[in-house]
């Protein structure tokens, strides 16, 4: 979709790469029902380009995303349960719709991530933050709960940490959040661009369809039965192997060249 499109983000397609911006800097990228819906569609536009094969998402400014925006909070404040849940929803299908994209998604953490930008960049496969970057779950500050953006958090820093960071809503540096788990990367702020690339180039070298698979593979084999797991696991690399790509790949590492779908 054109940026023309969007109020609240900026989408700009760099050869494979899609790069989804939060734009509303002059809120810290703070979260509306705007964005939300915008977000929405430009992951739906991303999983269903042909050329795309990743997604990096950010922010524009100093901050990654400040949460839910104060404006939206006046308003939300006098909704009724259903108006809520209704917003809560939209936040769950956003975060469900970012983890199961088919396609690797990078978090590119910029700057500050309080709330619910949390669970943008939990919500994605790789996170490399800024060394500048200050993170927070402070819901229980104002009596409410990281309740939508929850499974995403956990399943990154587990039980206890979560624990930790739910009840106390303590901040904490960019270093803290490596130490947890929170973030893959921490890298200067000089060096985010460097190692965003270093990144995207690495999954740009992997088969397309097997990176789907992978994805797959994390989604359901945790759920799964040691018997269930053995059954979808044996077919799942079977049909790798006799797939096009498969075929491509083990030709290719046999052969001592690369994969056709490595461009030069």
């Amino acid at each position: 979709m054109d940026d023309r499109a969007f109020e609240t983000i900026l989408v700009e397609r760099r050869d494979q790469a899609v790069r989804i911006s939060l734009n509303r800097p002059q809120v810290h990228n703070a979260f509306n029902a705007v964005m939300i819906r915008e977000l929405q569609a430009a992951f739906a536009a991303a999983g269903a380009d042909p050329g795309a094969r990743l997604v990096v998402l950010t922010g524009v400014g100093e901050s990654f995303c400040a949460g839910a925006d104060l404006n939206w909070m006046r308003e939300i404040i006098h909704y009724s349960f259903e108006q809520n849940l209704e917003e809560s929803l939209a936040i769950a299908d956003l975060l469900q719709a970012i983890t199961t994209l088919p396609k690797p998604t990078i978090a590119r953490v910029n700057g500050t991530a309080i709330g619910g930008g949390n669970g943008l960049f939990s919500a994605c496969d790789i996170v490399v933050a800024s060394d500048r970057a200050r993170f927070g779950l402070s819901e229980v500050k104002i009596g409410l709960v990281p309740a939508a953006i929850s499974p995403y958090v956990i399943r990154r820093i587990g039980e206890s940490r979560a624990r930790e960071f739910f009840l106390t809503g303590e901040r904490f540096d960019a270093r803290r959040a490596l130490e947890v788990g929170l973030v893959n990367f921490v890298v200067l702020h000089t060096d985010l661009d460097a190692k965003t690339e270093d990144l995207t180039g690495l999954l740009l070298s992997s088969g397309p369809e097997a990176i789907a698979k992978s994805k797959e593979l994390l989604q359901k084999v945790p759920g799964m039965g040691f018997d269930e797991a053995r059954r979808y696991t044996a077919e799942v690399i079977a049909r790798l192997r006799v797939s096009a790509e498969g075929q491509e790949g083990m030709a290719a590492f046999l052969e001592k060249r690369k994969p056709r779908w490595v461009k030069d």
